[in-house]
């Protein structure tokens, strides 16, 4: 049987109306994964109106596959209900990892809303697009 290591992870919340700021402290790993994806769940199931999700990580120290994969769930979630995720004062083993990984892109770039607007509105363009008849389809 295995045990949490002593150090673990502390997570301190500081909140407004439009935005919750969770300050990691500690390692975010196989142990500690779950606390923190719990956690910025319940805040988007609470928090109808949030549009940012911050993640302080100045405090983060150890980080494993789990704890990436904690990231990508978190994310996933943010991006599901409009949520824009911040990872904030990201320490050097964490960039080194999301780059390794080649999800450095993937949670850091601002969002492309303008690119599937522009998007939505060139379908919407090509379907009213006038067809002359006979014209292959």
């Amino acid at each position: 049987m295995t045990t949490p290591p002593p150090d673990g992870l502390r997570l301190t919340r500081v909140d407004t109306e439009d935005r919750v700021r969770i300050e990691l402290d500690g390692d975010l790993d196989h142990y500690t994964a779950d606390l923190l994806v719990n956690e910025a769940t319940a805040q988007l199931s609470a928090r109808p109106g949030l549009r940012n999700l911050h993640l302080h990580c100045g405090g983060l120290g150890v980080i494993d596959s789990t704890g990436l994969s904690a990231l990508l769930m978190i994310n996933r979630r943010t991006a599901a209900v409009g949520v824009r995720l911040h990872l904030e004062d990201r320490p050097a083993n964490l960039d080194r990892l999301l780059h390794l990984t080649g999800t450095l892109d993937h949670l850091t770039a601002p969002p492309t809303v303008g690119a599937a607007k522009r998007s939505t509105h060139e379908e919407e363009a090509t379907a009213l697009r006038p067809t002359r008849p006979g014209a292959g389809t």
